[in-house]
């Protein structure tokens, strides 16, 4: 039998629990502290619009006078994830602009 430790992608806390299981059968964890932004999480994302890092690429390359599309095509993700990014981060981008 192996251990696999499991972090929050966000505060890496080690207080986690398992939350069931998602429509493709991935196990869900529950993240316990009271302080993380995200309650749950999935160690294996299958979409990359979802992963953190991609959504902080998409603003960053955002920033730097890239396309829609461009950035869709270079990210592998839809046109319509990285509009949806861009409205949730519009305050972001009018402070930095």
């Amino acid at each position: 039998m192996v251990l696999v430790s499991i972090k929050c992608p966000d505060c890496n806390s080690e207080d986690i629990k398992k939350n069931g299981k998602d429509k493709t059968g991935k196990q869900r964890y529950l993240c316990c502290n009271s302080n993380c932004t995200r309650r749950t999480f999935i160690t294996e994302y299958v979409q990359n619009g979802r992963l953190k890092k991609v959504k902080d690429k998409v603003v960053e390359m955002a920033l730097n006078g890239s396309g829609i599309r461009d950035t869709a095509r270079v990210l592998k993700i839809s046109p319509n994830t990285v509009l949806n990014e861009l409205k949730k981060n519009e305050i972001l981008l009018k402070k930095l602009t």
